[in-house]
């Protein structure tokens, strides 16, 4: 393999870098062009614009993607990379494909009703509003998938190898192992939890030359999971008790699952009443038939699994959605998204966000600019469909329940790194997070450590 005159690496940060959601590395090598994750930006306006954009490198030159995991930010924008000439192939474990064909043609069904209601009721800048992608692009996108096993080296090109690593998270989530010509490049990927409910705890690289670091929660320290649960019993109790019912937007894959366990425990349990429980999201119950097939990433036994779903009602019809909607019934409703950026919860809450009874729940990240976020600093409006909605119902957070690592367990993550790395870059955070992960790091182990903002390329030796 030829690296390019000056024996260089590039690498062009083209998402999560200065923010959370987007992620996007490019390894060029001079001859050969490695894309790490192809994520969605979300959350503030002037990213989300930027989904619409080109990227500033020629994509028909990249030679393929590797995927570190299925969430939206990190799988999200390939149907627009393939649209734009990405030709190769896009490799990623089982799971995390299997996850991202969900998300991705649940994404493309939301863009292409929401461009339809937009166009019917005109509430949209643009005649006509269009999807930034549709189902037919998810199709062309899906073809190009390639399986891989975990933890094996996979040669890639000459002199070019990557291994793909358990992560926690969520199902079939890795951290990505690279190897050129000898020196290590690792991208963490998001790192989950230590003591996960219902994953193992994550795999910890031994070597990296060039470490990339997420930061989501780089700055905060987040309760054991089990301390979590007696507030969402009190929150459970109190609100049905008033009358109200508690929405739980949540992420549909392994966030959606972890609060259909905690409910059921606490309802076998008798800690909380018997009301209806709905888990309103086709793409949470396709999610829910990938944890029976794979068993090797989850603690769930199959028993258990089946035992949980006979307690909630799987919504996947719209039809019974808009049903669901005004019954004012006390029940516990979890739906997507998780930051309110789309999905079903925002049916729920044109309806019901004035009903001072309900209790909204957040049990996951926020990024800046999402509707989650501007509800948890107190905006008392929200915009659904164009429209502007009151909202009056109680909003409660609980983040012992983040699928993301926090500072102390992203430090511990790299505790046996047994290298000094050459470079280490902090990504996929907001700058407080970013800086007290460097910080921390710098602190533990006396290693320096990079921040670097979105578009930025970086000369690797």
């Amino acid at each position: 393999m030829k690296t390019d005159e000056n024996n260089k690496i590039n690498i062009h940060f083209l998402g999560a870098a200065g923010t959370v959601t987007g992620s996007k590395y490019l390894l060029d090598t001079g001859d050969r062009k490695i894309l790490i994750d192809c994520g969605l930006f979300q959350g503030l306006k002037e990213l989300r614009l930027k989904n619409w954009e080109y990227p500033p490198v020629e994509v028909s030159k990249i030679d393929m993607v590797l995927l570190t995991h299925g969430h939206l930010d990190h799988i999200g924008y390939l149907p627009r990379l393939v649209k734009q000439g990405f030709n190769g192939p896009i490799y990623g474990t089982k799971p995390t494909l299997d996850i991202a064909k969900i998300i991705l043609n649940d994404s493309a069904k939301i863009q292409e009703q929401e461009a339809e209601r937009a166009n019917k009721e005109g509430y949209s800048k643009h005649s006509p509003a269009e999807p930034l992608y549709d189902l037919k692009d998810v199709e062309k996108t899906v073809s190009h998938f390639k399986g891989i096993p975990q933890s094996q080296w996979i040669p890639l090109f000459d002199g070019i190898r990557a291994r793909f690593q358990y992560n926690g998270h969520i199902l079939g989530a890795t951290y990505i192992e690279l190897d050129v010509n000898g020196k290590r490049f690792v991208f963490s990927g998001d790192i989950g939890r230590i003591n996960d409910l219902l994953l193992y705890p994550p795999l910890k690289p031994e070597k990296a030359d060039v470490l990339f670091i997420e930061s989501t929660y780089g700055g905060r320290f987040h309760p054991e999971e089990l301390e979590a649960v007696p507030h969402i019993e009190k929150l459970v109790n109190n609100t049905i008790k008033r009358g109200g019912s508690l929405f739980v937007p949540s992420f549909s894959v392994e966030r959606a699952q972890l609060m259909m366990l905690i409910f059921w425990n606490l309802l076998k349990e008798n800690k909380i009443p018997k009301v209806e429980m709905i888990m309103d999201s086709p793409m949470g119950a396709s999610v829910l038939e990938l944890f029976h097939r794979t068993r090797d990433w989850h603690k769930l036994e199959d028993n258990e699994c089946d035992e949980m779903c006979s307690h909630f009602t799987v919504v996947s019809s719209y039809t019974e959605t808009m049903k669901l909607r005004t019954d004012n019934k006390p029940k516990i409703v979890i739906a997507g998204s998780g930051m309110l950026t789309g999905g079903r919860m925002l049916n729920y809450l044109e309806t019901q966000a004035q009903n001072t009874n309900n209790t909204l729940l957040f049990v996951g990240y926020q990024a800046e600019g999402t509707r989650g976020r501007k509800l948890l600093e107190g905006d008392k409006e929200l915009k659904v469909y164009g429209k502007w909605v009151p909202f009056n119902m109680e909003v409660a957070e609980i983040q012992g329940l983040s699928a993301h690592a926090d500072h102390t367990e992203l430090i511990n993550w790299m505790s046996e790194i047994k290298n000094k790395p050459e470079r280490i870059f902090i990504v996929h955070g907001e700058k407080e997070g970013a800086e007290a992960l460097q910080k921390g790091i710098k602190e533990t182990y006396g290693w320096d450590a990079e921040i670097p903002q979105l578009y930025n390329i970086e000369e690797i030796e």
